[in-house]
């Protein structure tokens, strides 16, 4: 009667009725069961007597996608799918990435994120709270299989560029995790998202009566503390090895839990590392068209946090490596935080800016930071829109002939400027990327196609790299490798078109890519518990999951 699965099908129980097969994501296909399944699996009568074909599911999805008026209907309509038929789920998301990255991503997640009270449906994911402190071992083993691989985990604190949703930012791990699967194939059922539900801050939140998460201030210090290693050693204990992603935690828990957990566990954090990484393949990329050198720049980011860096210390570790002295490197990168130019005169820097405090005369603001400093490239990832202006754009302008300007923040509403501002206020010089999508932009007949720098361009592949060696640990040095190769995958079409990234079409391509070039370093450095395949390239490549119906009943 069962095929025997090759995607994990048969790590999980199987149904024991016609309605439990269409009421688990994991099996459904439904109108796809053919007339032998429906006959053997107790189906007869529940579905329309018409079998469909995969293709003519994907058609209705896509009519019904199309039709909706708003992209957060939009994402509702894919998260029940999902929630539905994940097959078809990843499917869809597979075969029209380009058109679902910005709906179940960003800039649709944050919309989604801030309603999340009220739009929930169905409970997706795991939640901790603060009230469970003792119990998550025992309550991890409610989760429906063990052979979870990757874990995103968020507090709620800082949710994209909005903040603190608190319990609303399950969002962004369920959709990092679509990612995982969508663009490195990670199978689904391989992927746990998490939310720690410590309070929130949010005054509009705790007074919505629709609000899904504990009604308390954040817990801080030490009980904080105490939740996060409780829950680290329990994910270990259910699930020994596991990939633990920490994403959109506050600034003054993000460093301090990555720089404690990194060497002990098989960890990393997204917003500092994943970003870092991509930032760097733009950098990287946006020099075959400035034709500069690394070395030469002066990068200026307007964003201290963990984004801004994250980027710096990528930046930092490939000059070193290039034979610079650590300072000599953090001297290339200068900050503009909330109070100006981060400076050794100032007093009132957190441990992570101190490395990038130069001697300098005090600059209060961007703009005259721009002035004295005269960066070759300017990055936004402050959160605060509109704060490229006009006027500083083309400063950078009349400073370089190619201006690099990065507006990373997220999502769109919080981006510091526009591809179109940055195109027109340049005569179509600069080389634009962007944290969030863009539409292409004309100027004097020319068409300049914005880069997008995603995350998903880097970590689903990190993540199928540490997967597939059984990794220990996750060090700078894959993040490194994996920006290299993603900056060496863009082709000299799309570098004339002026894009830093490949097109979001060969997300898979770079996806396998960038997981090898990671396998590599696991193994060079033998973090691997896994023993290296002979064909390491057909290996990765055979582990990727691909969203086809199985046959449950033999023919």
């Amino acid at each position: 009667m069962q095929k025997k699965s090759e995607n994990h099908r048969a790590n999980r129980a199987l149904p024991t009725n016609g309605v439990d097969w269409l009421h688990n994501p994991i099996f459904n296909k439904g109108t796809a069961f053919t007339e032998a399944e429906r006959d053997a699996l107790g189906l007869r009568g529940l579905l329309p007597p018409h079998v469909q074909s995969m293709d003519e599911q994907v058609q209705r999805v896509m009519n019904n996608f199309r039709s909706k008026s708003s992209d957060l209907e939009r994402y509702i309509q894919l998260v029940a799918l999902q929630d539905r038929n994940e097959t078809l789920f990843y499917r869809v998301v597979m075969d029209y990435l380009e058109e679902m990255m910005p709906i179940i991503y960003t800039p649709t997640v944050g919309k989604a994120c801030q309603e999340f009270g009220h739009i929930f449906r169905r409970s997706r994911g795991f939640y901790i709270s603060s009230n469970d402190k003792g119990q998550m071992e025992k309550m991890l083993h409610h989760w429906p299989t063990r052979d979870v691989k990757v874990i995103v985990v968020t507090d709620g604190e800082r949710i994209l560029g909005l903040g603190d949703l608190g319990a609303s930012g399950m969002g962004i791990p369920i959709g990092k995790l679509s990612l995982y699967t969508a663009c490195a194939g990670i199978h689904p059922t391989q992927c746990l998202p998490i939310t720690i539900d410590v309070g929130t801050d949010n005054e509009t939140l705790l007074k919505d009566p629709l609000y899904t998460g504990l009604r308390q201030r954040r817990i801080r210090g030490e009980a904080y503390d105490a939740l996060i290693e409780e829950f680290m050693v329990a994910v270990e204990k259910n699930f020994p090895g596991v990939l633990v992603q920490f994403e959109d935690f506050g600034n003054s828990n993000a460093f301090r839990l990555l720089a404690r957990y990194q060497d002990q566990a098989c960890t990393f954090n997204d917003d500092i590392q994943g970003t870092g990484s991509v930032a760097l393949a733009g950098v990287l990329s946006a020099l075959h068209l400035t034709r500069g050198k690394l070395s030469d720049q002066r990068v200026l980011f307007l964003g201290a946090g963990e984004a801004g860096i994250g980027i710096a210390e990528n930046i930092v570790n490939v000059l070193v490596g290039a034979g610079l002295t650590p300072a000599e490197a953090r001297k290339r990168c200068w900050f503009v935080d909330s109070k100006g130019l981060i400076v050794k005169s100032r007093t009132d820097l957190s441990a992570h800016k101190q490395h990038y405090a130069h001697d300098h005369a005090p600059c209060t603001d961007l703009l005259s930071a721009v002035k004295s400093i005269k960066p070759t490239m300017l990055i936004g990832v402050s959160g605060q829109p509109k704060t490229f202006t006009q006027e500083i754009v083309k400063i950078m302008g009349s400073l370089n002939e190619r201006p690099v300007i990065f507006a990373l923040s997220n999502p769109t509403s919080k981006a510091e400027c526009t591809a179109e501002e940055a195109y027109t206020w340049t005569e179509g010089r600069a080389v634009f990327a962007s944290g969030s999508p863009f539409a292409p932009v004309t100027i004097a007949g020319k068409t300049h196609v914005p880069g997008q720098g995603n995350n998903a361009y880097i970590f689903p592949g990190v993540g199928l790299g540490i997967v597939s060696t059984g990794a220990r640990r996750v060090t700078e040095s894959m993040f490194i490798a994996a920006a290299r190769t993603l900056a060496s995958l863009i082709r000299k079409e799309e570098l004339a078109e002026g894009r830093v990234y490949p097109s979001l079409k060969r997300i898979h391509e770079v996806s396998l890519a960038i997981a090898i070039a990671v396998a590599e370093e696991v193994y060079a450095k033998n973090l691997n518990t896994q023993p290296r395949p002979a064909d390491l390239p057909s290996y990765i490549r055979s582990q990727m999951f691909k969203p086809e119906y199985p046959d449950y009943v033999k023919k």
